[in-house]
């Protein structure tokens, strides 16, 4: 695997890690009975975005890690994905 493909891989699982990161630990202004003007009830108290980028950057290297050992070492790729679809091309 050449790392620009590893680079591209990486950053696809840091945007999915981080989507999957996000909701977590959010209080709304609505639990927090903190509701400010012009917003509503729903936006959250607290962001905390800086420790939510390192939590994303931590969990997304070790699922990159994961990734990287079962393709390399394993072997594990899209052709070992067993053919569903009959083939239809007469060979």
């Amino acid at each position: 695997m050449s790392w620009l493909t590893s680079l591209a891989v990486y950053f696809v699982i840091w945007w999915i890690t981080l989507f999957i990161v996000l909701p977590i630990g959010v209080r709304t202004q609505a639990e927090q009975q903190d509701i400010t003007l012009g917003t509503t009830e729903s936006a959250p108290q607290k962001h905390n975005i800086p420790f939510k980028l390192l939590l994303t950057t931590v969990l997304a290297a070790v699922f990159f890690g994961l990734y990287y050992v079962i393709v390399s070492v394993f072997g594990v790729g899209f052709e070992s994905i067993p053919r569903i679809v009959p083939n239809f091309s007469g060979r």
